[in-house]
């Protein structure tokens, strides 16, 4: 229990001792922490796109088609 609070110690202290960091840092510090899962939500949303497309010329192409030729029209 006393190595738990040693090392919280030794956190403030470098916490403190690093000081507040510049408008740039902190800019940095959310891209790192933020970054990926936003890069990771955009990935998502194209391959989802992607494979929602695929499925809808799969389900166009199953399709019989039932358009009227205009070389051979349909007897009435």
């Amino acid at each position: 229990m006393n190595l738990d609070l040693d090392v919280l110690a030794i956190a403030g202290v470098l916490a403190q001792h690093m000081g507040q960091l510049h408008a740039y840092e902190h800019l940095i510090v959310y891209a790192l922490a933020f970054g990926p899962f936003i890069v990771l939500g955009i990935v998502v949303w194209f391959v989802r796109r992607r494979d929602l497309a695929e499925e809808a010329a799969e389900a166009a192409a199953a399709e019989p088609d039932d358009s009227v030729s205009s070389t051979h029209p349909r007897a009435t």
